[in-house]
């Protein structure tokens, strides 16, 4: 890449990690739909967005596994590895739980394909149930302590999940989900995503609450312009990109088997 002046520059992981912090902007949210291979990723950067997210999700399907930390971690961090080799946008992972690494080797291992940012979650895949809130921010803690001590300059989103396991009424979701951010932030994080808050009263009580930017999962009933008028500073779009695209494969292999036409001819 070259800088103002034209001098051609090269992207360490440090200014890519200080760009993917810098882009989540109140009012002016880093918008992320989110990539599962180096060619979906390729697509994201050509279409011209700031930023390469991965969906657990959609890189479990292609990979040909479960969401919910069923793919192996080793298949995660090379799926990580060929999308950052991809493009030349700061990549950041979305890495469920932590695949059960303890922080060292989880900074030591995520660091080494590249990739500047993560999101790690505040529910146990395994069992959807919520995990202790003094435990999660000491887990988050010691990620960034590890990558302080590793040399490491990593953007951490911090999903919290009380909305997606509806724990408790929708007053007590908000609640605790104000108290996790505020402890997640605490504990080092960048970013606080309350994955599933979509209703725009929820929305605004939570970037209004939450003291640094908030991430919102895009699902149609608010625009993005919309989403930045509430304060968001990040819109993620999980696995809906690929859902989407794949079902369009799908309806056109249908098409060709029971007209017996080609359908994709142009």
């Amino acid at each position: 890449m070259s800088d103002m002046t034209g001098t051609t520059t090269t992207a360490t992981p440090s200014t890519q990690a200080a760009l993917l912090r810098s882009l989540h902007v109140i009012g002016d949210p880093l918008v992320l739909p989110n990539a599962w291979d180096a060619a979906s990723a390729r697509m994201v950067e050509a279409a011209g967005f700031r930023a390469v997210a991965t969906s657990s999700a959609a890189t479990a399907a292609v990979l040909g596994y479960e969401d919910g930390e069923a793919t192996p971690v080793r298949e995660v961090l090379a799926a990580t590895e060929r999308i950052v080799r991809a493009v030349s946008l700061p990549v950041t992972v979305d890495f469920e739980r932590g695949y059960g690494l303890a922080p060292a080797e989880l900074v030591e291992r995520l660091a080494a394909t590249g990739a500047v940012g993560l999101n790690l979650e505040d529910s146990d895949p395994s069992t959807e149930q919520m995990i202790d809130i003094g435990e999660q921010a000491d887990f988050l803690a010691a990620v960034r302590e590890a990558a302080r001590s590793q040399g490491v300059d990593l953007v951490v989103n911090a999903r919290t999940d009380s909305f997606l396991r509806q724990a408790g009424s929708p007053q007590e979701r908000l609640a605790a989900t104000l108290e996790r951010g505020a402890r997640y932030l605490a504990a080092g994080a960048d970013c606080v995503y309350p994955i599933a808050a979509g209703a725009p009263d929820v929305v605004r009580a939570l970037t209004e609450g939450v003291s640094g930017p908030v991430n919102v999962g895009y699902g149609g009933k608010l625009s993005l312009a919309e989403l930045a008028a509430l304060g968001v500073a990040r819109v993620s779009f999980g696995p809906s990109l690929q859902r989407h695209l794949y079902g369009k494969a799908g309806a056109a292999l249908f098409t060709a088997v029971a007209s017996g036409e080609n359908p994709f001819t142009l």
